[in-house]
């Protein structure tokens, strides 16, 4: 939800949180030397967040997120991650 005043909110997650991805994430473009829409990560697959920042359009917070098991640090939306057991 983004605040009416044009504010950011709070991340919901913090630095160096465990998640897991609640959805597969494929490449958007954001990998140019991988195919658009190549599977990066599957859902339920666990990660660090190793840092935060803020899309300023939306000023929605976004997890750079390093996968387990990947080369791969995937830039997230809250709602492609959740804590993980």
């Amino acid at each position: 939800m983004i605040d009416p005043d044009g504010g950011s909110r709070p991340p919901k997650f913090q630095w160096g949180q465990r998640v897991q991805a609640v959805e597969d994430l494929y490449n958007d473009g954001s990998y140019p030397d991988q195919p658009l829409d190549v599977l990066l990560v599957r859902s339920g697959d666990t990660g660090e967040i190793v840092n935060i920042g803020t899309i300023e359009e939306t000023k929605r917070p976004l997890y750079l997120v390093e996968f387990d098991g990947t080369r791969f640090v995937v830039g997230c939306l809250e709602e492609e991650l959740a804590p993980a057991d």
